[in-house]
């Protein structure tokens, strides 16, 4: 008993939890790296409600996700228990990890927030087998995402979706050429937006999934934020103040939240007009040039988001 208490008390305080809800009090959002999920997270936890789970489905970090490609694509009926099992295990709640608990404050838990980059091609797999479960995506300008993500380094991995035949079946094929023959990072970048986004667009209705752009959040946060709370049954309590430009624990030293620079538009200062004409002009291929184009703002509403393919 001694040595139980010292290996529970050795552990982070993050790791210091009950957790005894189940799938169905669980909130899962999902968007391409550097869209602002983790902003989104910590704002919709102002009060600390929910257990954070950060990336769950991250598969060179966590053990339980071997067998689980990088970049996942899996169809809708896919039963398959190495993939049932550890999402069940996820979405319960029934695993804790210095990685996915290293935000986490929460010590009696009810509620989650699973929030993940690598998961926009399981989410109506996830919507199918889990559909209690509301799911929010979050969208921002390719243009933005990528400048982040080179900033960071950070590699596309993009040979990961060539490799799966059944995501190239479903969907990539008529793009498979472009993609491979993308020889510039910015492009590369470019495509992964596309390849990340055009797929739960093509897959989801009007209804089913919540659609959020992080430009409409930087513009309009109170309206955005009632429209998120409304979405998962929550009240934002009256005459709380929320900072929704308070930087994530995730934001760049040089971000645009912390040096005070405009947050929809300060990527401009490091990309060519060359860079945007090729990143629309890619976009128009998947035709994802009707949701952004060279300006800031998105070109329709959440409401219009999924019907650009109907």
């Amino acid at each position: 008993m001694i040595n139980q208490i010292k290996k529970i008390v050795k552990k982070p305080k993050s790791l210091l939890f009950i957790d005894y809800g189940n799938y169905r009090s669980t909130i899962f959002l999902s968007g391409t790296g550097r869209s602002g999920t983790t902003w989104l997270q910590e704002s919709i936890n102002y009060d600390n409600s929910f257990r954070i789970m950060f990336e769950p489905f991250h598969s060179k970090k966590i053990s339980q996700m071997q067998g689980w490609n990088y970049r996942q694509y899996l169809r809708e009926d896919n039963n398959e228990k190495i993939f049932l099992k550890t999402a069940r295990n996820v979405l319960n709640g029934n695993i804790r990890h210095s990685w996915i608990d290293k935000f986490n404050k929460k010590l009696i838990v009810k509620k989650r927030i699973v929030k993940d980059i690598r998961t926009n091609l399981i989410l109506k797999w996830i919507k199918y087998n889990f559909p209690e479960i509301p799911i929010i995506l979050l969208i921002r300008h390719p243009c933005a995402v990528a400048n982040s993500k080179i900033k960071l380094g950070w590699e596309t991995h993009l040979d990961n979706f060539l490799e799966q035949n059944k995501l190239m079946a479903d969907f990539l094929n008529p793009f498979k050429c472009e993609i491979k023959n993308a020889k510039k990072i910015f492009d590369k970048h470019i495509y992964l937006w596309c390849i990340e986004n055009y797929i739960p667009l093509k897959q989801f209705k009007k209804g089913e999934i919540l659609v959020i752009f992080y430009e409409n959040i930087c513009v309009n946060p109170q309206k955005e934020m009632e429209c998120i709370m409304s979405f998962l049954g929550r009240n934002i309590i009256a005459n709380k103040s929320l900072n929704y430009y308070k930087p994530s624990k995730l934001s760049r030293n040089d971000s645009a939240v912390i040096t005070g620079k405009n947050l929809i538009e300060s990527w401009r200062e490091d990309i060519t007009n060359s860079e945007i004409k090729r990143a629309i002009k890619i976009l128009k291929i998947f035709n994802l040039d009707k949701i952004y184009d060279d300006s800031n703002m998105p070109l329709i509403n959440r409401q219009e988001a999924l019907n650009i393919y109907s």
